[in-house]
């Protein structure tokens, strides 16, 4: 593996020798490992570096947190799709008759659209316009497909993405679906402008008991999403919780 690839994920000033290696060792276990491909994702934990399966356990806790809760579970930041396939694996698993649960995704899949000045306050490498550009539209779509063809209920889809700038992408979902109803919000945005877009537009529809989660609160590297909460509802406002194995945090409405 080419380690400046896997690193344009990552912050580099954050990444010791021994993970980076450790990333490298997993690949080639993976490229070099004799058993078909299908054998290899059936035995997924093999291959998969532990802060991703730790990112896939936080998921798992949050989604049993909003299961009775009424409503969408909204992903600002898709990125590579972990975030909403995760989610709909969850909800197929947990709650396969539920038909109105539904997992939307908003992503410009063309990276970062614009940097404000408030997130140039941050210390990342990736503050500029077009880091995180991966496009996956096309392959999440598909994978979207090929899941929801499995379930007990897939004539109904499960999972919707949105491409396009946040900030206007969802005031413009939201005029096209009115009776939206969000369980659980995932900001994931890491920039300022398109966190605020997403807690101004959608607070107002997730019910009591539902969830807003946090993926760089007090991230030195990006104080966008902070920043965003400090203004719009107070940080002091609400209880934010955090589970113990990785940097996700979250606070439920009550």
């Amino acid at each position: 593996m080419k380690k400046d690839k896997i690193t344009n994920r990552l912050e580099k000033a954050d990444q010791s020798e021994k993970r980076l290696n450790y990333y490298d060792s997993l690949e080639n276990l993976f490229v070099d490992s004799p058993r078909s491909v299908i054998e290899k994702l059936i035995d997924f934990p093999n291959y998969v570096p532990n802060n991703s399966i730790a990112r896939f356990l936080a998921r798992y806790e949050l989604f049993k947190l909003c299961l009775d809760v009424q409503g969408t579970i909204v992903e600002c930041g898709v990125l590579g799709g972990a975030g909403i396939t995760t989610f709909a694996h969850l909800s197929t698993i947990l709650e396969p008759y539920n038909q109105t649960r539904t997992i939307i995704g908003f992503d410009t899949f063309e990276g970062f659209p614009h940097i404000s000045e408030l997130d140039k306050k941050g210390t990342s490498e990736h503050l500029r316009v077009g880091a995180y550009a991966e496009d996956t539209y096309e392959e999440l779509l598909t994978c979207a497909d090929i899941h929801n063809g499995f379930r007990l209920l897939s004539r109904d889809r499960q999972t919707e993405l949105v491409k396009g700038d946040i900030c206007q992408t969802i005031p413009k979902y939201l005029d096209d679906n009115p009776a939206l109803v969000v369980s659980l919000l995932y900001l994931d945005c890491d920039l300022y402008s398109p966190t605020k877009t997403a807690l101004t537009c959608l607070k107002a529809r997730i019910p009591r008991g539902g969830i807003i989660v946090f993926d760089e609160l007090g991230a030195r590297e990006f104080p966008g999403e902070t920043i965003a909460l400090a203004e719009l509802i107070g940080i002091n406002n609400m209880k934010i919780r955090r589970l113990p194995f990785t940097k996700i945090s979250y606070a439920i409405i009550d």
